[in-house]
């Protein structure tokens, strides 16, 4: 047993049965104790296996004298000592021995941590038995005559030295165990690709992403560069005025000639933001468009964006050394996915880049990249990876009859070449493998569901916190609501509606689109406005849609604003100020306003589809013991009866059961959404993805 104690062994190890039983002294936790309670516990199991057997053996024994603290005393055997009059090793394994009475095995006396009892008999007659009480760390012995001064004082003096040292041994491995839980147990390099990454470059959900995530990877100890172009809109960018020149230039053969490419730079909140030049990205508009509509040269314009993010791990020595060949690429949209397959066409058949992985994160499936055919030979890839990238039309689609329907589709080579797939919400991840949501890509998608995942995404916590946001003249938090019924008058009044604390103001954020559900809300809204409501709209897009809004605030001045545009403080202001938020949209990968209006306790009224389900959680007044459940309505299908029943529902809880109403409110500013806990969702997917070798070797 001195052995197992001396080499720190597992207690399962070893579990001696006393000679005649008796109960085992239980051990410490294995997670929890710190280590001098296990060492000490193994000098308990010693003096219990000793006790034990000196009991089996009682009569048989010879009474022997007590052995100094260094083995110096009178021993007529010597059957615990060496040739050199010292104490065997074995039994100064433990610390302290004191031979009791059996030749092989002495009983081992140790401090022991608080609180444990115990008396030790020896055998023969009593004149040597100590009965000894263990508390705090320290040692009294009942018969003080039968030790010696020494001891006693040399005792003391070890108790001290005991407790500092347990001290320090808790402290350390408290220290331990906070270090440990702050670092990720895998740390990678990753390279974030995208269109646009927020505050940088943003139209809407894939800006936040990429300029959110990329930094609580970082903040877990991952090096991350993110990879998006340097946009000029035309004059200059303020956001992009502590981005330096690399002085790095390379060049990208693609589209019939040579073009040279820069990389400016900026280290911030941990992340390396690069941003690759081109004169291209130099123009008036926004990332994919302007006012007349998207860019004719976009797919031009994103392979120079796909081939430099290829070369920016190999060639920028960000923080004196590059990033490397077994980095990890983080592919968004179709605007990015043409590095997956560079990295399978161009980079692995010459052995660059066969350890690194590829991830697509689709966005939005309904932008694919589609392109004529005939632009297949401007990207540089091998004629004999045209089939990666080959999209034929169905019969409907096509323009004409003699139309053969023939396209490329960037997105479908990215599917087809990356390790894994994430979709920005769970309910989405299922709803591209169906024909209603897949687009078109619903069958390929379903030949590659067993590396199809969903992550829903975070919100930006300090941008959105309602008791801190800048935009918004009152704060509150779930602690305190009152100042929210100050942000719907502050709103009331910078809009001109009546303040009317009592009446639901209803609010809607968003693109003026077909996939917002715009036209359901068209039809609805006349008989809606026959309630005692207040209804805000903010957003652009169809010009007839908009055009719709200014004429509807001119006939109902009284409960209908329509604010044609985007403006960001504006929706902070509705986002705090409104009781209920609308989200009729016919898909949604995974939806950001409704997780703002949780956070600032605006209720969402969602339709069942994409991450809106995921996230709202139907109310349920009866749950838990008619305390209620829930963070909202969800109704299906979408259609202008469903619509208006659920906003009825919500419109006279809001009115008749304030106290469910402020339950609803509280359990969706409880929620966590950050972008902390979406990224160990990632974490787990990086190492899903490097378990495998490459899917295109």
């Amino acid at each position: 047993m001195a052995t197992i104690c001396a080499h720190r062994a597992p207690f399962a190890a070893a579990k001696p049965q006393a000679p005649d039983g008796g109960p085992r002294p239980p051990p410490p936790s294995a997670v929890g104790s710190p280590r001098w309670i296990r060492r000490s516990y193994c000098s308990l199991v010693a003096r219990w296996w000793s006790a034990a057997e000196r009991r089996s053996r009682k009569g048989e024994e010879e009474e022997r004298p007590y052995l100094s603290a260094i083995g110096k005393a009178a021993d007529p055997d010597g059957g615990a000592f060496q040739e050199n009059g010292l104490l065997d090793p074995t039994l100064l394994a433990i610390g302290r021995t004191q031979n009791l009475g059996d030749d092989s095995v002495g009983e081992q006396r140790t401090e022991e941590p608080a609180g444990v009892l115990e008396e030790l008999e020896t055998n023969g007659d009593d004149s040597v038995s100590a009965s000894r009480t263990v508390l705090d760390s320290s040692v009294e012995v009942s018969d003080s005559s039968t030790v010696p001064d020494s001891i006693v004082e040399e005792t003391e003096a070890e108790k001290e030295v005991l407790v500092s040292s347990s001290a320090l041994d808790v402290e350390e491995e408290e220290e331990t165990d906070e270090q440990e839980q702050t670092q990720t147990r895998v740390t990678r390099t990753i390279v974030f690709v995208s269109a646009e990454a927020a505050p940088y470059s943003k139209t809407g959900g894939l800006g936040d992403v990429c300029g959110s995530l990329p930094i609580s990877l970082a903040a877990r100890g991952h090096r991350v560069m993110v990879v998006s172009p340097r946009y000029l809109h035309g004059v200059s960018n303020k956001n992009l005025a502590n981005a330096i020149d690399t002085g790095v230039r390379i060049k990208v053969l693609c589209f019939g000639g040579e073009h040279e490419v820069s990389f400016y730079h900026e280290y911030r909140a941990g992340v390396d933001w690069v941003f690759v030049d081109h004169p291209s990205y130099h123009r008036p508009g926004n990332p994919y468009g302007d006012s007349n509509g998207a860019f004719g040269d976009n797919q031009f314009r994103f392979t120079i964006l796909c081939y430099a993010a290829c070369e920016a791990p190999l060639v920028l020595p960000l923080g004196g050394y590059t990033y490397g060949e077994k980095s990890l690429f983080i592919v968004n949209d179709w605007h990015a996915s043409l590095v997956a397959v560079l990295l399978a066409a161009k980079y692995r058949p010459y052995g660059v880049y066969k350890d690194a992985r590829s991830i697509l994160v689709i966005h939005n499936l309904a932008h694919q990249g589609v392109e004529p055919a005939t632009t297949f030979e401007y990207l540089g890839l091998p004629p004999q990876w045209y089939g990666a990238l080959e999209w034929i039309f169905p019969t409907w689609a096509r323009k004409h009859a003699l139309d053969k329907g023939e396209a490329v589709n960037l997105l479908k080579g990215a599917i087809v070449t990356a390790d894994r797939i994430v979709t920005v919400s769970q309910g989405y991840s299922w709803e591209i493998t169906t024909a209603e949501g897949g687009h078109g890509l619903n069958e390929l998608l379903n030949s590659r569901k067993f590396v199809l995942n969903g992550i829903t995404n975070g919100i930006d916590t300090n941008e959105w916190n309602p008791t801190s946001d800048k935009h918004i003249s009152f704060h509150y938090s779930v602690d305190d609501l009152s100042e929210k019924a100050q942000c719907k008058a502050a709103l009331q009044k910078e809009l001109g509606l009546p303040i009317r604390p009592d009446c639901p103001l209803i609010g809607f954020i968003g693109r003026l689109d077909y996939q917002k559900g715009i036209d359901v809300i068209r039809s609805a809204l006349h008989e809606l406005l026959q309630d005692d409501i207040q209804f805000i709209m903010l957003g652009s897009g169809d010009p007839e849609t908009e055009d719709w809004m200014r004429w509807v605030e001119s006939t109902n001045r009284e409960k209908f604003r329509g604010w044609v545009g985007f403006n960001v403080p504006v929706s902070h202001r509705i986002t705090a100020g409104c009781d209920i938020l609308l989200m009729p949209s016919r898909y949604e990968p995974c939806g950001l306003n409704q997780l703002y209006a949780m956070r600032y306790g605006t209720v969402p009224v969602v339709n069942c589809t994409g991450g809106l389900r995921d996230t709202v959680e139907n109310f349920d007044p009866f749950a838990n013991d008619s305390s209620g459940q829930g963070t909202g309505w969800r109704f299906s299908p979408l259609s202008k009866e469903s619509m208006l029943l659920k906003l009825r529902v919500a419109i006279q809880t809001f009115r008749e059961h304030k106290a469910s109403w402020e339950g609803l409110m509280k359990r969706g500013m409880s929620k966590d959404f950050s972008w902390d806990s979406a990224a160990i969702q990632y974490e787990r997917i990086f190492d899903w993805t490097f378990v495998d070798p490459p899917y295109i070797r």
